[in-house]
């Protein structure tokens, strides 16, 4: 357990061939490759909520949680309309199209959307 923790990819029991110990560094390299790759892919869509205003960061919140506007107008106090400005608003900061493109990127950035 202390190896895992200590950042083991793999175990090997020897004696062990070259073609093995090559096949597990390559897996090796490939799945740091892969985790030194996402924080730099979400650096983007981390700055795009950087932008998002209080209000806007709300509305985001009760979005990604399947909120229709009249409900996020009962829970926040402003009207529908204003939260459907607000709502235009998260989706052209944040560059996305469609709710479920929002809730996948506030996945990737680690936001529940339950």
């Amino acid at each position: 357990m202390q190896t895992v923790k200590a950042g083991a990819e793999d175990f090997l029991i020897k004696p062990v061939t070259s073609s093995v110990l090559l096949a597990a560094i390559e897996r090796a390299i490939a799945q740091h490759d892969v985790s030194r790759k996402l924080p730099s892919e979400l650096n983007l869509p981390r700055a795009r909520v950087a932008t998002l205003t209080p209000r806007e960061r709300q509305v985001f919140d009760l979005v990604i949680r399947g909120k229709i506007n009249k409900q996020i107008a009962f829970a926040l106090g402003p009207t529908e309309r204003t939260i459907k400005m607000h709502r235009h608003r998260v989706m052209e900061k944040m560059n996305v199209h469609s709710v479920a493109e929002l809730v996948l990127i506030a996945e990737r950035l680690g936001h529940s959307a339950v």
